[in-house]
């Protein structure tokens, strides 16, 4: 929708995943699946700290919490002028290189704290320290079968998609083409419309999954305290630097 706190209501929806899981851990009488929701509301709660932050530095680049006007600013239909990492005009050309990632040096680094971030708040591998099998048996879903153990990871893959496609929108171009304005070939204005733009915007989300998917059975599992110690000593303080240098770059040098 067109609405001028869209990041702040998504940020506010995502928030509210923690309650169910504390109240599925709890209501179980269980527990492995209370402890598993302890585990899952604390990850989520601190994880949402260097995502936040992550956002942040985008927003304070684009000037706007409206999805629709952020994603406008990533291709040839800006009204403002892009720069790529800052420096060279790139609107005319649009493409891969409009992307708000590559509008400054830090917003790669935002892009992949966001990413972790939000892979830690889906609970995905190497994160998933609630359902740890070896020692809490599923987690806070323990006690759960048939259809409520179905809706557990329907919430959890919805989560996915739901924070890939965040991820595609404020940084990756959203229904922007990747491909750009070169010389006769107006590959860009061949490949920006309303049918083209919902297929870039699911092939990119779509293509973080995937990578989510990848990383699920290719890293071991993070030990408890190597997950906070990620989390409060890495990612928060690199993410509140990077929400530093956002506020710098938007009044020095654009």
């Amino acid at each position: 929708a067109h609405i001028n706190v869209g990041i702040f209501y998504i940020l506010a929806v995502l928030s509210i995943e923690t309650v169910g899981i504390l109240m599925a851990g709890w209501g179980s009488n269980n527990k492995y699946a209370l402890l598993g929701a302890v585990r899952s509301v604390a990850q989520i709660v601190s994880y949402e700290i260097p995502a936040g932050f992550a956002l942040i530095s985008v927003v304070m680049i684009t000037q706007t919490l409206d999805l629709q006007e952020i994603s406008r600013q990533q291709g040839i239909l800006s009204a403002e002028n892009i720069k790529f990492l800052g420096f060279m005009p790139i609107k005319e050309a649009g493409g891969i290189l409009a992307w708000n990632i590559f509008r400054a040096p830090h917003l790669i680094i935002a892009f992949v704290i966001y990413f972790i971030a939000s892979l830690a708040e889906s609970n995905r591998a190497p994160f998933d320290i609630p359902e740890a099998e070896s020692e809490l048996v599923a987690g806070f879903h323990t006690e759960y079968t048939g259809f409520r153990f179905a809706l557990v990871f329907l919430a959890e893959y919805s989560m996915m998609f739901l924070t890939s496609m965040v991820a595609v929108i404020l940084f990756l171009g959203a229904w922007n083409t990747p491909l750009p304005n070169i010389s006769a070939l107006k590959l860009a204005n061949w490949t920006t419309g309303n049918l083209w733009g919902i297929g870039w915007i699911f092939t990119k989300t779509l293509l973080l999954v995937l990578i989510q998917m990848w990383i699920r059975w290719t890293l071991p599992r993070f030990r408890v305290d190597q997950l906070m110690d990620l989390c409060w000593k890495v990612l928060t303080p690199l993410a509140f630097l990077c929400m530093l240098i956002s506020g710098i770059w938007r009044l020095w040098l654009m």
